[in-house]
């Protein structure tokens, strides 16, 4: 191994040792902070043929990058070429070094490979290696080059504006932007002195004089070096420490685990998952109509990774989860913010005792219907669901007709998860006692509490759903108008939930519908949910007029939609006509 060793890669070695302990330490520590159902669910899936799945996923995210292609091909490039690129350095300098040496070979003989290894004919095909490795680190630089021109010019890669990164995540970014160009200097000195690289460091060390490689040789491999143990070094303190834990992120939720309402290690996972890319800072309202910067998830996530939590940025976002929509990791955004909103202190206990007073109704052959708390608002569309259900004669009871019943979602949204908790656990033994087999809500916020907090025996649907069922079956006769309408897609209804089509196929079958810009998972926030306690009414109507804005560019008959509070917010501004789904289809009943 002797022939195979200098002190300049001493600064590689020490890095190396340092990052595979400090990952360690942290993975491990994280892991003990798993909750007794986290580490259930770990042991049991661990050894499944999930893992299948999960090194695909690695594969087409973490190396190539595919949902950043989806989004700016540029910018995929980008991403990826640093990272494929990287990963086949290592792999087919490993290749390379395995062919060459038989035996004595030290793990990073790879890496320093060109100059420990003169003879260009080492082994056959030896020249073929020479010159993919080259092409290989040409596809590395371009994409360091690319990084560079991102950072100044972000409107070429489709970003208005870029993150801000602490100093030590810059001292990381240069260090690692430093590694390929000293690679390709270190091996073009090399090539000068024996003649060994591909086309392209063997294209610039025939430029290089021998006498000026012979003296820079050493010094230029050193630098290499010491560039790759200090990023190695930074990386688990840095942004960086998101290129191991995304793909450990990858396989965790894999085999089933998931953010809870409490911090837990997975959280730590999440936290570290975040590259602090800047792609989900474009599209966040609070930013796009406002201008406010500072507060955007990637920043809320910086802070919390770094130990110095803002309450102020943590409650100042609409959880309207359009972050979570544009986010190439898939962070589970807005449990994480829920977990710094937690004000358990605040927490009293009995606070809905009264429930405990109602008595359910003895639904057996009935659906429960539950129109939420912004329905009671908006009391049209509690009549046209009514009339819906006795039009097809179904027998329902009306569970919070008396406006005395909360989900428990918008307290969960600011924090109060005791309480939350508590409604959810009345609420429940009503919804079991009831004897019913299904539950219909016009609220999205409604629905996604009831569908994905409440673990409820029975199913659960939003009336969209529910009316398109009713038409699909030809229970419910409608009639289809000359009407042109646009529809709005309610953040939790769509990207909570991932209902937009049937929305779609009713409106189609009552009415034209017409395509918008911001559809689905791009729809604009109607910006007067309950998640911001932060920002003022004018704020929040400058967040509606935009949504607002997208919508009404087509000169529609009808601004249609499918939440409560979409309806109300819209139809304080606009003189076109706003509706509910289940309005229209009320109208257009056959009788």
């Amino acid at each position: 191994m002797s022939n195979y060793f200098s002190p300049f890669v001493l600064p590689f070695l020490f890095g190396v040792i340092a990052l595979i302990v400090i990952c360690l330490i942290k993975y491990i520590r994280w892991y003990k902070q798993f909750d007794r159902l986290q580490k259930t669910i770990l042991l049991k899936n661990i050894f499944s043929l999930r893992f299948l799945s999960a090194i695909w996923e690695t594969v087409m995210e973490a190396l190539f990058h595919r949902k950043i292609f989806k989004r700016n091909f540029l910018l995929g490039y980008m991403h990826a070429s640093i990272a494929l690129g990287w990963f086949l350095l290592i792999v087919v300098g490993a290749i390379e070094s395995e062919l060459a040496l038989e035996t004595d070979k030290p793990f990073w003989i790879g890496i320093f490979y060109r100059y420990f290894i003169h003879d260009p004919q080492a082994f056959p095909n030896a020249h073929f290696f020479a010159h993919l490795m080259d092409f290989i680190l040409l596809i590395v630089l371009s994409g360091v080059i690319l990084a560079y021109v991102k950072s100044v010019f972000s409107r070429f890669f489709g970003m208005k504006k870029t993150s801000k990164h602490v100093v030590f995540d810059r001292f990381a970014k240069f260090s690692l932007w430093l590694i390929f160009p000293l690679r390709l200097i270190s091996e073009s000195f090399t090539a000068a002195l024996y003649n060994n690289g591909g086309f392209l460091t063997q294209g610039l060390g025939d430029l290089i004089n021998y006498s000026v490689a012979d003296i820079l040789e050493i010094p230029a491999w050193t630098l290499y070096s010491f560039a790759l143990g200090t990023f190695f070094v930074a990386m688990p303190f840095s942004r960086y420490m998101h290129i191991f834990t995304e793909v450990i992120l990858i396989f965790l939720r894999k085999w089933g685990l998931s953010e809870n309402e409490n911090v837990s290690g997975f959280t730590m996972y999440e936290l570290s998952a975040c590259s602090r890319c800047g792609i989900c800072i474009d599209n966040c309202p609070l930013y796009k109509d406002l201008k406010l910067q500072g507060v955007q998830s990637i920043y809320f996530l910086r802070d919390l990774r770094y130990k110095r939590p803002k309450e102020e940025i943590a409650d100042n976002c609409l959880m309207c989860m359009r972050c979570m929509a544009e986010c190439p990791v898939g962070l589970d955004l807005m449990t994480i913010r829920r977990q710094l909103r937690n004000k358990k202190e605040l927490d009293t206990n009995d606070n809905y005792k009264y429930i405990d007073n109602l008595q359910s109704f003895n639904s057996i052959g009935r659906v429960i219907y539950f129109a939420g708390c912004m329905s009671h608002l908006t009391p049209g569309i509690i009549d046209a669901m009514l009339t819906i259900f006795d039009k097809v004669d179904q027998k329902y009871w009306f569970m919070d007709k008396d406006k005395t019943i909360c989900c428990g979602r918008p307290l969960m949204q600011q924090g109060f998860t005791i309480q939350a908790s508590e409604l959810r656990r009345k609420n429940t033994q009503l919804i079991k006692q009831s004897g019913a087999n299904m539950l219909i809500t016009s609220c999205p916020i409604c629905y996604q509490s009831f569908k994905k907090e409440y673990n409820l025996p029975i199913q659960v649907m939003h009336h969209t759903e529910y009316i398109h069922m009713l038409i699909k079956s030809g229970k419910l006769k409608v009639r289809k108008d000359d009407l042109k309408v646009v529809y709005h897609d309610p953040c939790e209804l769509g990207r909570a939930c991932g209902i937009y089509q049937q929305p779609r196929q009713i409106l189609k079958t009552i009415s034209t519908l017409l395509k918008t810009k911001n559809e689905k998972e791009n729809s604009l926030c109607c910006g007067y949910n309950l998640g911001n306690t932060v920002i003022e009414p004018e704020q929040q109507g400058e967040i509606r007029n935009a949504a607002l804005g997208s919508l009404i560019a087509k000169n529609p008959d009808v601004i249609a939609t499918a939440c409560p509070m979409c309806k109300k917010a819209f139809k304080r501004a606009t003189n076109c006509n706003v509706k509910d789904i289940a309005e229209l289809v009320k109208e257009n009943m056959i009788l």
